[in-house]
C-alpha cells in the first residue's frame, strides 16, 4: 500500500535528515513511504557526505547538487530524524465547507511521469537515400 496523502502520514512534507548505512547524510522533504517496497522517498534532497562518520575507508565529500527525488531502501537507513514538521493544511474559511482533506498522493508514484524523448522531425516524403545524400552534402551559403 502506498502511503502518500498527508492525512494518512503526518510527517509527509516534513524536513528530514537521513543517514544511510554507508554513513552519508541526506536532508530533504519527506515525499512518500511505500510499504511493499520498504522505501522512503525524499524530495529536494542534498547530500552532506560522510562528515567524518566513516572510521574505515575514504570519506565522501558533500555535494552541491539538489536532487529532485531520491528513493531509499528502508533496510539501508541507519538513522532518520525529523528536523521540522510540515505546516498543517488549513482549508479555506468558507462557511459552505463542511469538511476537507489533503490532496491525494501523486497517481504516478514518485514524481511526475517521465517526459517523452525528443524525436527529430521526419519528412514523410523523403526517401531514405535522398535524406542520407542530403545529409552528406556540405552546406553552401546561397548568398
Amino acid at each position: 500500500k502506498e502511503l502518500g496523502a498527508m492525512a494518512e502520514i503526518p510527517y509527509i512534507g516534513s524536513r528530514i535528515s537521513l543517514i544511510s548505512k554507508a554513513e552519508i547524510r541526506y536532508e530533504g522533504t519527506l515525499y512518500n513511504i511505500t510499504m511493499e517496497e520498504s522505501s522512503i522517498a525524499l524530495q529536494n534532497v542534498r547530500s552532506f557526505g560522510t562528515e567524518g562518520r566513516r572510521r574505515d575507508g575514504p570519506q565522501v565529500p558533500p555535494q552541491n547538487e539538489i536532487y529532485e527525488i531520491i528513493i531509499f531502501k528502508a533496510e539501508d537507513i541507519a538513522d532518520l530524524t525529523v528536523l521540522s514538521q510540515a505546516p498543517p493544511v488549513q482549508p479555506y474559511t468558507d462557511p459552505a465547507i463542511i469538511s476537507a482533506s489533503a490532496p491525494a498522493a501523486n497517481p504516478y508514484g514518485y514524481g511526475a511521469p517521465p517526459a517523452a524523448p525528443a524525436v527529430p522531425p521526419v519528412d514523410p516524403w523523403a526517401t531514405p537515400s535522398a535524406t542520407a545524400a542530403a545529409a552528406a552534402q556540405p552546406y553552401t551559403d546561397p548568398a
